[in-house]
């Protein structure tokens, strides 16, 4: 399993490319220009499989339609932030310089569902708290997985729980959720630097108890 990331857009959010050894992969949070991710999909002669939305917040779609038309299976969301897409209100671009709507996503992701991707299969892992639909994605390839944790989990850090849709006591419930994860686990965040479960367990003040 290969993995690229590409910061985007005026926040840095990381877009992350992955892809199997026969070359179908997947893009994750289009948040910016997509100019270089395409150019390098197409030199790679990679066959784009799906986008997939860790939330719906601007700042992880703005490049969705740039790059959508690539993608052979559409975009998928948790459906709970479907709506998001759509209306830059709820995805909080009507506030910025550029309001940002985006169409509807082909795919309403549910918890537990699992994608099945060239060699690679993606968990999706709702993990509300950011947003009412934030999730994360555990792609696995033979004995590789990786964890995709958008903005519920930073390295040393967690999402905001501020923003309209976030709650503190749902994220709280959703990081007990991915303390379930071998301390191997790579995470990729939505923003910063990756990390591992095991090095959050240890450093971030906003792991949960162990019970």
């Amino acid at each position: 399993m290969n993995i690229k990331r590409f910061p985007l857009g005026p926040l840095w959010t990381n877009g992350y490319l992955v892809w199997d050894s026969d070359g179908r992969g997947f893009f994750v949070d289009p948040g910016g220009p997509m100019g270089e991710v395409i150019e390098f999909i197409k030199n790679a002669n990679i066959g784009l499989e799906m986008v997939l939305l860790t939330h719906g917040h601007s700042d992880h779609i703005f490049g969705l339609e740039e790059i959508r038309p690539l993608a052979k299976k559409g975009v998928g969301i948790h459906e709970l932030d479907a709506p998001l897409l759509e209306k830059p209100e709820l995805n909080l671009s009507a506030f910025l310089s550029k309001p940002c709507a985006a169409k509807p996503a082909e795919q309403k992701l549910q918890d537990g569902q699992v994608l099945e991707i060239g060699s690679m299969k993606v968990e999706v892992i709702h993990t509300p708290g950011h947003t009412r639909g934030s999730c994360c994605l555990m792609a696995n390839d033979e004995d590789e997985a990786i964890l995709l944790s958008g903005d519920t989990l930073f390295a040393q850090s967690i999402g905001r729980t501020d923003l309209p849709g976030g709650d503190q006591r749902e994220l709280e419930c959703s990081l007990k959720k991915l303390a379930r994860l071998k301390d191997d686990m790579q995470v990729f965040p939505g923003h910063g630097p990756d990390t591992t479960i095991g090095a959050e367990r240890r450093n971030n003040p906003f792991w949960p108890m162990e019970e």
